[in-house]
């Protein structure tokens, strides 16, 4: 019997190769499509046509068309306007996107063949690093040096406030790291422990298969590994939606803070 491998299915694999170009400052840039990059293509295209489809602008709103529209005022209505308040309307598309975008990716990655772009950690390490810059610019961009009084607790004992500080920065320093390991694990985990009751389906059912004794019992387990794994796929569909809209709902909470800066302190 073969070796169970659960993380061969987060290898990054060549499509097409390219040779590499010189980049000013970066030296070679490989540009070669892996599945990593294929599945992104897939994604965006996806939500593209998504929305070409459901663009329709009917009285009566189709199936597409409602979808489409429950998503854009969820995102509206509960995230930026709910989190950010008023202000928050500018900061809609980019919270929109980052939304979709990882949803297509989580959900791309439960396709049979598909490849979990958020399972490997530099995917979501980039997109909680460019989150964390743009809510760095919004911050320098509304407030100037005023954006240090985010850190600095009032009403308090300077020495206290000062100690609070270091705390608050550490805190606010860590955020694109707890970003990018909370999708990260969660896409992980999640696929490793499908694979592995997928495996004891394969594995009892052939041991059941042999009609010898207790080895009937292999086809036992085996159905029971089955009904495990559905129910962890459909958990799994559950948390790729849940992890997108924490994703933004994040984003839009360190968005406030920094929007909402002189309203808050």
């Amino acid at each position: 019997m073969a070796a169970i491998e659960p993380m061969e299915q987060f290898l990054v694999r060549r499509f097409v190769d390219f040779p590499p170009i010189p980049v000013p400052g970066l030296g070679m840039v490989d540009l070669s499509i892996t599945n990593s990059v294929l599945f992104m293509m897939i994604a965006a295209t996806l939500i593209c046509l998504f929305f070409f489809a459901a663009a329709k602008r009917e009285l009566v709103p189709g199936r597409l068309q409602a979808v489409a529209e429950m998503l854009y005022g969820m995102v509206d209505n509960v995230l930026t306007g709910g989190i950010i308040g008023d202000r928050g309307r500018p900061f809609l598309p980019l919270v929109f996107t980052l939304f979709l975008l990882i949803a297509f990716l989580n959900l791309l990655g439960l396709t049979p063949g598909g490849f979990t772009v958020t399972s490997q950690l530099a995917v979501t390490a980039t997109l909680a690093v460019m989150t964390f810059l743009i809510v760095l610019a919004v911050g320098f961009a509304r407030n100037g040096l005023g954006f240090f009084k985010l850190f600095w607790p009032s009403g308090m004992h300077p020495a206290m406030s000062a100690f609070l500080m270091v705390i608050e920065m550490i805190s606010f320093l860590i955020r694109p790291f707890t970003l990018a390991l909370r999708l990260f694990g969660n896409m992980l985990g999640g696929h490793v422990v499908v694979y592995i009751f997928a495996t004891f389906v394969i594995g009892l059912g052939a041991f059941g298969l042999q009609g010898i004794g207790l080895n009937n019992l292999g086809l036992i387990g085996s159905g029971m590994s089955f009904m495990m794994v559905l129910a962890l796929t459909a958990l799994d569909f559950v948390i790729a939606i849940i992890q997108a809209f924490v994703w933004a709902a994040l984003t839009c909470v360190y968005l406030n803070e920094v929007v909402n800066l002189d309203h808050g302190h």
